[in-house]
């Protein structure tokens, strides 16, 4: 048999050849894949963890504010951010909407709901991409985030489409208008991770920012294709770690007496500023503070300009309060001398006249006189006497100058001049040198915890939300001892006459029940266009700078208000008072510190006086401790008042008439209504002028008055007595 002659296949070679190749090739790139992991550079384990595994955020809760029993101050609650889809691939049924269908009609709904215009709403929700394409969805700003769930009850219920909504949190500040400078705000950021995130911006809000903050957590887990949740696949879960929760010294019930009494007198008066603040006297903590303008934080409304705390990083001039650590001073040093005199009314310095604020003074009185009558120049007296070295280091000591060190930022200082000697006389009454009414607290601790100064402080401690945990406390902290305790309780007895003294300028801050200490203040306020001094009635910062009970301090309180407009009839301690005595009188009570025993005021029960002699009937009316004015120079009365009957407090006038020659009294320190009573009686021709207390009269005292001509009486208020006279203060004062 023939065999069959081989022929070569160059087509099948061909084919071998190319699929060889190519699986060759296939296999070499499933080896290289295998071994690397990597497609084009990409690792697939990365892609697949992608496409499969997905990680969510646990934000984690911001830390509270709370009082110091426990209050919420500031917290986070649910709220809802609000979206609008605007995309018409969201649509799959047409009768069904999913996107907005109407940007008009849906600005204008929302616009009712949210703070922005309808305008501007309506450019965010037809807004498109650079290259003309619709976005998914849009979002409303700060307007669309904070939304409370009634609000977003009522815009569900006008059914737009394509609005949503997202679960969020929001800083709720449940008091409203409460400490507002000490607490702060928050604000939302969005974050890289595209959250929010509430950020601190002010206050203890942005100086524990990082405490209050916690740190976000996560979740990762494993879905199918279809981005279903795969069963019985692992979750690994980083819990979030909520932020510290913050306790205050700050008590809620004291802070509202505050609020309330401040916004009462800021509605009535209209001043430029406010400050209030109360304090433990014994350790310094912080009860209560506030200032007027305020703001609220949730809404921000108020806040304009208004971004300093004024109590720690505003200065003012001290005014009369400063008399306080003046008389302290001489004290400690041994050059007080309560009974010594010294002559009122003006005092040299090299070519200065430092004046009294009556101008004329009182003549020659006691220094303990002086200083309830706040005079200047017992208080340039007394410098002299201790020397401007001395008196410079006790206010070292009282923390003058200093910051306090109070756990609050940009605390400010202060400054105490001494460039030159009218700057030492000055400030040892309170002008011309600048404090921060937190320095006026602190070193008032000294006066009432018996010398040992304290560090006001606001924070009481920082807690783990978690676990409960202290993380940090604040303890009371002493800052030294400028004084001895013999010196601090002779001062407080000095301050608490100038309430219950007949001259003293605090008589308006008695309260029943509780003896008060503290001395007024009223400084001159810097000319704003130049050197110099604002003038006029409602152009001073009066304030007051009290504690009680006197014998035993619980409560430090200070006041002040800038500017306030003031009625004629008015006089600038009202608005002080209306803020000091209410809050001092309900946190005393607030606190289970029981009024003491009123003493029963003393009253004499007036006679009939007709027919008697005049010379004994004035020395009996004196040993009833009554001050008796005789009108004539008759031997027997032939009128009287007040009539029989009346009871009449202790030092009270009793005006009696006689016959014959009237021989003038002195006015001084007589109210208008006793001179009414007195020209009636006389038939003096009395021309009075002002309102208030008597000041001067032209013609002097133990005159005969033989004619009609006017006699000239000026009467000037409480505070215009308290405060310099415009004429007898034009000196320009050089200062630092």
């Amino acid at each position: 048999m023939k065999k069959k002659k081989f022929r070569f296949q160059w087509g099948a070679f061909l084919l071998f050849v190319f699929y060889g190749g190519l699986f060759f090739a296939l296999l070499l790139r499933i080896t290289f894949i295998q071994a690397t992991g990597q497609v084009e550079g990409e690792q697939l384990k990365a892609k697949a963890a992608a496409l499969y595994q997905k990680e969510a955020v646990i934000t984690a809760e911001r830390g509270k504010i709370l009082d110091r029993n426990g209050n919420v101050i500031a917290e986070d609650t649910l709220s809802y951010r609000l979206i609008a889809i605007v995309n018409p691939v969201a649509t799959t049924n047409p009768k069904k909407p999913q996107h907005v269908v109407d940007p008009e009609k849906t600005a204008e709904v929302l616009s009712k709901y949210i703070s922005l215009d309808e305008s501007e709403i309506y450019k965010i929700l037809t807004k498109r991409r650079p290259d003309g394409r619709y976005y998914y969805q849009v979002e409303f700003g700060a307007a669309g985030r904070g939304i409370s769930h009634e609000i977003k009850t009522k815009i569900e219920k006008e059914q737009l489409p394509g609005i949503k909504f997202v679960s969020d949190t929001k800083r709720y500040y449940p008091n409203g208008v409460f400490a507002s400078h000490l607490i702060g705000f928050t604000q939302k950021e969005k974050q890289d991770d595209g959250t929010f995130l509430s950020v601190g911006k002010m206050g203890l809000e942005l100086i524990y920012n990082k405490q209050l903050t916690g740190e976000n957590g996560k979740i990762e887990y494993e879905t199918d294709a279809f981005h279903y949740l795969i069963p019985n696949r692992e979750k690994m879960v980083k819990p979030a770690k909520n932020g510290d929760n913050i306790y205050l010294t700050i008590d809620k019930t004291i802070q509202n007496f505050l609020e309330d009494a401040m916004t009462n007198v800021y509605q009535e008066y209209n001043p430029e500023m406010m400050v209030g603040i109360v304090a433990d006297a014994k350790t310094g903590e912080v009860l209560a503070m506030s200032q007027r303008p305020t703001f609220n934080p949730e809404t921000r409304e108020g806040l304009e300009n208004n971004w300093l705390n004024y109590l720690t990083q505003e200065v003012i001039e001290p005014g009369s309060t400063m008399k306080t650590f003046t008389l302290a001073a001489a004290i400690d040093s041994g050059h007080w001398n309560p009974n010594a005199t010294y002559q009122s009314g003006a005092y040299k310095v090299l070519d200065r006249t430092i004046r009294d604020h009556n101008v004329y003074g009182w003549g020659r009185i006691t220094y303990l006189e002086g200083f309830q009558r706040s005079s200047n120049t017992a208080m340039a007296n007394l410098l002299q006497t201790m020397g401007n070295d001395t008196f410079i280091r006790y206010l070292n000591a009282f923390g003058f100058g200093q910051k306090t060190g109070i756990d609050l930022p940009g605390e400010v200082t202060g400054t105490i001049l001494t460039r030159y000697p009218i700057n030492y006389v000055t400030t040892s009454f309170g002008q011309g040198s600048t404090v921060t009414p937190i320095q006026l607290v602190q070193a008032m601790t000294a006066i009432t915890n018996d010398g040992v100064m304290m560090q006001p402080y606001v924070i009481d401690k920082i807690v783990d939300s978690s676990t409960g945990k202290v993380i940090e406390e604040h303890k009371p902290k002493e800052k030294g001892k400028p004084i001895s305790a013999s010196t601090a309780k002779q001062v407080r007895k000095i301050l608490s006459s100038t309430v219950t003294s007949e001259v003293g300028t605090a008589r308006n801050y008695h309260i029943d029940g509780y003896e008060v200490a503290g001395k007024t203040g009223t400084a001159q306020i810097p000319n704003p266009n130049g050197r110099g001094y604002l003038y006029g009635k409602n152009n001073y910062l009066y304030s007051f700078l009290g504690m009680a009970p006197a014998d035993d301090p619980q409560l430090i309180v200070y006041v002040a208000v800038k500017r306030p407009k003031l009625k004629d009839t008015e006089v600038g301690s009202e608005p002080v008072a209306k803020v000091f005595k209410p809050v001092m009188e309900n946190s005393l009570k607030y606190l289970n510190i029981n009024p003491e025993d009123v003493k029963p005021v003393e009253t004499v029960k007036i006679g009939k006086y007709i027919g008697k002699n005049a010379d004994n009937l004035k020395q009996e009316l004196e040993s009833q401790g009554l001050k008796p004015i005789i009108i004539g120079e008759g031997g027997e009365i032939i009128d009287q008042y007040p009539k029989e009957g009346v009871s009449l407090l202790k030092n009270g006038l009793v005006f009696l008439k006689t016959d014959g020659a009237v021989t003038l009294p002195s006015f001084e320190n007589w109210s208008l209504r006793n001179l009414l009573i007195y020209k009636s009686m006389s038939g003096i021709n009395l021309e009075i002028v002002g309102e208030g207390y008597v000041e001067s009269q032209s013609v002097s005292e133990n005159t005969v008055i033989t004619d009609s001509s006017p006699i000239v009486v000026k009467l000037k208020t409480p505070e215009e007595s308290f405060v310099q006279n415009e004429e007898g203060t034009k000196e320009e004062l050089p200062q630092d």
